[in-house]
């Protein structure tokens, strides 16, 4: 698919696009971010005292790299509510 097509296909998706629904899962995105921190913190200091305490430490850690994807998300949703508000300001009334 050429460039050209899938930059018209982007602007067609983020015409009908709702920035505040955008907004709202990026803001979903983010406190998500920092809840995988708290229930990486969480498992660790939970599982740490058991017998096998490295699959605790494995299982915070894993719940721990959630985190960044979580935060690009929320940063990826909030720039196309930026480019959806920007199309609907472009558009005729």
């Amino acid at each position: 698919m050429p460039l050209k097509q899938i930059t018209q296909a982007t602007s067609d998706s983020l015409k009908k696009a709702d920035p505040a629904a955008l907004r709202t899962l990026s803001d979903g995105c983010f406190l998500a971010g920092f809840a995988s921190i708290a229930a990486s913190i969480g498992i660790w200091a939970i599982k740490r005292n058991e017998v096998d305490s490295a699959h605790g430490e494995r299982f915070g850690i894993f719940v721990g790299l959630w985190a960044p994807t979580f935060f690009i998300l929320s940063n990826r949703f909030e720039r196309y509510a930026e480019r959806a508000e920007a199309e609907k300001a472009k558009l005729p009334e």
